[in-house]
């Protein structure tokens, strides 16, 4: 008899730990699975007096920001006998941050830092040249709002010269990487 209370006691053991491993096997996990974060493709145009004079572009992360810097060097002929002058740089500089993504479009969050040359040629009072005189601006939009498939505008600097940017901004393909 003590064989067979040993015998079931065994059995019955072995069938508790079958049951309890495919218990777990099949229980939902308890950790919440995240959506995969949005990802933006987005196009920025600098347009200066209706010309387009610098671009950047971009892949980013919905909350992320890149931050990109174009530098130019400029040097003028200055004075009476039309010399090389000093060289100045004119950077731009753009922080750009998708705030928010969807079907309708993506907003945007736009910091700029520019440094560009006023139109005006100056002379001297004996009519000698002067380079020009570096503009130093910068700008911020909160959230500029990208329509699906439409350019949006932001007027930098109203005249002397008229700065705008040009944007567009969708959401990319899930296997474009961000930044």
């Amino acid at each position: 008899m003590w064989k067979t209370s040993i015998a079931a006691v065994l059995l019955g053991t072995s069938l508790l730990a079958n049951a309890q491993q495919s218990a777990s096997q099949t229980a939902p996990q308890s950790a919440p699975q995240r959506p995969a974060p949005q990802v933006v493709q987005w196009q920025l145009q600098v347009m200066r007096d209706g010309q387009q004079i610098d671009a950047f572009d971009g892949t980013t992360t919905v909350g992320q920001a890149r931050t990109d810097t174009h530098h130019k060097m400029v040097q003028h002929n200055v004075g009476c006998k039309d010399r090389p002058a000093g060289s100045i740089d004119l950077a731009r500089t753009l922080t750009v941050s998708p705030l928010q993504a969807d079907a309708s479009g993506v907003t945007m969050s736009i910091d700029a830092q520019e440094t560009f040359e006023e139109d005006a040629a100056r002379q001297t009072d004996t009519g000698c040249k002067l380079p020009p005189q570096p503009r130093q601006v910068s700008a911020s939009h909160p959230g500029l709002k990208v329509p699906t498939g439409q350019w949006a505008t932001w007027t930098i600097v109203d005249k002397d010269p008229n700065l705008v940017y040009r944007v567009h901004a969708s959401l990319a393909d899930s296997a474009t990487t961000a930044n």
